[in-house]
This record gives structure tokens, sequence and C-alpha cells, in this order.
């Protein structure tokens, strides 16, 4: 039996009753993984270092021993998170020989409950992007159609997620980089509020809207994760001493009283047709169910990319700033002196959209236009949150598109910035507001590609999220 194509909590009750074993559920996905090379969903694959912790939770198995739901799964990590003694490259030439001296909080919380970890998973080079062409090894191709792209930056992990080569996967989303490639390849994408799980330990984009999140197949499986990866930590200072919930608690099965929101800024110009068509009937179906549909707008929200892009470049000029080649990092060897070693440092090892947004961060943070941009960016921000505030005084969650349109052809938009940064319009008033949203898949479009709806809901609401998320997707499954 192929057992990679069951949900986490499947093959963890199989795993109880011995009718699997965490050796041979590896094994499938490493095969699953050599078989599917051409989806370069990996930049490598840790094998030894998998089975062996597969054998030591068997032997625990074995023994009778209460493990938690995790253990023994394999799973994919993203390579922008350090695991000690394993490399992590964020996808670029960089830091393609860089060897973690330690490792992130969220690896240590996912060891401390056995999980399998199999490989680090291609991404957009430090996570800027929205189609993982901007790996500078390669680009990673949707499984539904090679043709396609995979979403960005987290591409691989939701490639690998969809193409059974773990049973689910850890990336980080800065202004929708789980979501959107969730949606792309048909999975489940949690990004969390901001500081329910800790940074420590990832390399940073824009720390003040970084947050790493699960990619699984199921929003139950998606709950079982943000439970292993959630928590304060105390070598974070952004990390939040929020009470720890058991989100496995979330699931009533029922929507009955949910207000559920309809921003129209959300359907309006860009949003392709059968993208829109296919969120009506979630919001048909939610209404049948017994959910409130709300209307509402936010006029604001309109501002949100250009408010996103000042402060995201902004804070990755200032925290790429320390990848100068000379600590750590790929170094020429023929400069003249340490100007030319920065410059031809950073001019080789960086790729070109790397290059764009660290260019576009210095210039508003610069002189003269410091008050024109970067102040205004912070003033649309806060009028942001306001808004939020203000429709969530009306409703318990949003419903919307996660992308304007299902995934586009490889080479599509490369050559158009701003056509690649809009792919992001729906996700980063999440990430600039410090909310929680899920993605969800709710259905193909006529070329058999998937689509998905993103919910949004107020801070430290993933219970709430989960269970309005959980009753329409195990009505897909049991379709």
């Amino acid at each position: 039996m192929d057992y990679t194509k069951l949900s986490i909590l499947e093959v963890a009750k199989l795993l109880r009753e011995k009718k699997v074993t965490s050796e041979e559920l590896t094994k499938q996905v490493l095969e699953n993984i050599k078989q599917k090379e051409n989806l370069h969903a990996l930049n490598f694959v840790c094998e030894e270092y998998a089975l062996n912790k597969a054998k030591e939770v068997d032997k625990l198995f074995s023994e009778n021993k209460e493990l938690p739901l995790l253990a023994g799964i394999p799973i994919t990590i993203k390579d922008n998170i350090n695991i000690k003694g394993l490399k992590t490259t964020c996808s670029s030439k960089f830091l393609s020989n860089f060897v973690a001296p330690y490792s992130a909080t969220i690896i240590e919380n996912l060891e401390k409950n056995y999980a399998v970890i199999v490989g680090k998973n291609n991404m957009d080079e430090f996570a800027m992007g929205s189609s993982t062409e901007n790996s500078a090894f390669f680009t990673t191709p949707n499984p539904h159609n090679t043709e396609y792209v995979s979403g960005g930056s987290s591409g691989g992990s939701a490639c690998a997620v969809a193409a059974n080569l773990g049973f689910a996967s850890v990336g980080t989303d800065t202004g929708g980089s789980v979501r959107q490639p969730a949606s792309l390849c048909g999975v489940v994408g949690l990004k969390p509020t901001y500081g329910l799980v800790s940074r420590y330990g990832i390399v940073a984009f824009a720390s003040s809207l970084d947050q790493a999140g699960p990619l699984t197949k199921t929003v139950k499986d998606s709950a079982l994760m943000l439970n292993v990866l959630s928590g304060y930590d105390e070598k974070e200072e952004t990390s939040s001493k929020h009470i720890k919930e058991d989100y496995m608690q979330s699931f009533k099965g029922n929507v009955k009283g949910i207000k559920i929101g309809i921003v129209k800024e959300f359907f309006g110009e860009g949003l392709n047709e059968e993208v829109k068509n296919a969120i009506l009937k979630v919001k048909d179906f939610y209404e049948s169910k017994g959910a409130e549909i709300v209307e509402l707008s936010m006029p604001f929200v309109l501002s949100a990319l250009a408010c996103y892009y000042v402060l995201s470049s902004a804070e990755a000029a200032s925290n790429l700033s320390r990848f100068d080649g000379v600590k750590y990092g790929v170094s020429v060897s023929d400069a003249k002196n340490i100007n030319d070693l920065y410059l031809k440092n950073r001019s080789q090892g960086f790729g070109k959209e790397v290059k764009r947004r660290i260019m576009l961060g210095n210039y508003v943070l610069s002189s003269g236009y410091y008050d024109a941009y970067y102040k205004k960016a912070k003033k649309v921000q806060r009028k942001l949150v306001e808004e939020f505030n203000e429709v969530f005084e009306k409703c318990d969650v949003l419903l919307t598109p996660t992308s304007p349109s299902t995934a586009f052809k490889i080479g599509e938009k490369s050559n158009n910035p701003l056509s690649m940064y809009l792919s992001d319009v729906y996700t980063v008033p999440v990430n600039i507001a410090e909310l929680p949203a899920i993605s969800v898949p709710c259905g193909v479009d006529s070329k058999g590609l998937p689509i998905g709806m993103q919910l949004i809901g107020k801070k430290f609401s993933e219970k709430t999220l989960f269970n309005v998320a959980d009753v329409y997707d195990s009505s897909r499954e049991e379709k």
C-alpha cells in the first residue's frame, strides 16, 4: 500500500496499530523523492539522518512507549530554517556551503515530537519571490502540471506536500509565502499570528513580518503541526507569551452563528473569474451551513501591497547587510581591497531579485526619501490595522481568495516584477496587521490547476480559523 497519500492523522493511527513502521513510511517517501526528482522540490535529502530517526521511533513504538502524534512521520523543512549540522542555503549561491551551527527552536520542537526530517525544500532565494523561479539552484514546477509554477517563496514545501514527498512541511510566510504556494499546489497552508511561532534560527527576510507555518494535506493536520511549532521562546524577543493552546480541540463540526465577512475590495479588478466563482461557491456553502455572511469594505487594503514592498524591502536591506562573505558564505579570492571584496561577494552571491529588493530598501530608507516612502508606509500600516479591528467587530473571520489567479506558466512573469508582486495582493495585508490566515483548496480551474480560498482571523484566533476551515475541508474530503 502507498501510505504517502494519507494524512498525518491517518498514518499516526496506523503506526499505533502497528500496521506500518516509521521506517517503511520513510522509505516510501524517499523513493517518491527519487522518482519525482524532476520536481526539484528539495535542495538536498538527508536519507541516513531520516532513516536513523525512523528506526529510533520504531524501537520506542515496539516498547509500547506513549509518543506524540507526529512521532515517526516523515516531513520536509524549508531551506531557510537551521538544522544543526546540515546545510542552510536559502537557495542562494551565497550560502551554498553554509552548515548551520545550531538548530532553530521549531526544529527542536519537531525533534522533541520525534518527527522524521527527510530533507530541505527549494525556495525563492532568501524567501524573495512568488514562484520559486528565483532559486539559485533550480525552479520547482507545479506537481499538477510541470509547465506551471508552484508559487513561492515556499514553493518547494508546497510541491513536496502535494506530490507526497513528505506528510507535511514547514515554510515561512512574510507576505504570503506559505499560503500562496499552498493555493497554487492544492494543499493547506497556515500563517499563524505574528509571534506565536518562534523565529529563532530562521534566516530573516523582514523581521517584523516573517512567520513560520505548516503546509499540510488537511486542516486537522495543520492544527496538529501548529501544536508542535507554537509556544513562547525566551531566545526570541518577538515571541508571544500567549497561553499555549491545544489546536486539536478547535473542531466543533459546524459554523452555526459564525459571522463570515466578505470584503468587496478583495473581489475587484485583477481577480480571475474562475477563482472568484470558486470563492463565491464557498460563501454559499457556509451560508447553507448556518453561517451569517456580512458584506464589508476596507478602502485601505488596496494600499497594502505598496506598503508591504516598502516595509519588507527596507527590512531586507538591513537584514541582508550581514551577508558580506567574510565570516561565512561564498567569498571571491581576487579582491583588491576590503571594499572590492564586499562589492564582488555581494554582486556575485546574490541573485537579481534579492539585489532589486536591497536597492529598493536602501532607497526608501535613504536621506530625503525616508519620509516620502518608509514613514508613509508605516502610517498606512497603522490605518490597515485599524481597518481590520473595525471589520472584526462585525464578523469572526474574513473569506477571500488566496491568490488572484491559479498557477501561471514558468517564465511568464519573470521579466515583469510588478506583475509577479501582484500575486501577493490578497496575502500581504495579513502580515502587515500581524494576523493569522489559512489557505484551503476549494476547487480547480478549467486547466485542472488548484484554487485556494483564504480565511483571515483576529490575532490568536487560530482555533476559530481551524474550525471554520475544517467544516469546508471535511466536506471536500467526503465528496
